[in-house]
């Protein structure tokens, strides 16, 4: 159609398309780095997700192996019980001691159990004797240690059982 066969409406029709293409047309940059916004935060947060999982494996890991060096020098320290029972010098109590004090700076505890209710997850009850209460540790025979919370060695105990 020739601009002089249109019709004023006819214009207007082809103004509001005009319009809306032009419309579309600003809107796509808009839209676009919307998107890539979107894509950005997404691979911010993977970043930062992966970071914080790279310093908890860490942490893990240093904890693990930690625990499995403190967890072979135990023996060490129940020979130096067991030395001490025997043999009462000041220099092995001494050394015990400044072992201990070593072994409670990195976190081990000793878990206190004499006299308590048994619980399976943190002892190991290797005989049961007959006793004035049910389920109770009448006797250490190997202590048992935690580090940071978690069970390192369970005890060996006696456990009373009525009747």
């Amino acid at each position: 159609m020739d601009d002089k066969k249109k019709t004023p409406s006819d214009k207007l029709k082809e103004q509001v398309e005009e319009l809306k293409e032009q419309r579309e047309q600003e809107e796509k940059p808009v839209q676009e780095a919307e998107e890539y916004k979107s894509k950005y935060l997404r691979a911010l947060a993977d970043y930062q997700n992966l970071q914080r999982r790279m310093i908890q494996d860490r942490v893990e890991s240093g904890n693990d192996t930690k625990a499995r060096v403190i967890s072979s020098l135990l023996p060490f320290l129940d020979n130096l019980e067991k030395a001490e029972v025997f043999v009462k010098d000041p220099g092995l109590q001494m050394v015990k001691d400044q072992y201990i004090k070593l072994l409670r700076e990195l976190g081990l505890e000793e878990i206190d159990l004499l006299n308590k209710e048994y619980d399976p997850y943190v002892a190991e009850a290797v005989e049961i004797i007959p006793g004035e209460k049910e389920n109770i540790i009448v006797k250490v025979l190997e202590k048992g240690y935690k580090l940071n919370d978690k069970i390192l060695r369970a005890a060996k105990v006696t456990v009373s059982k009525k009747g």
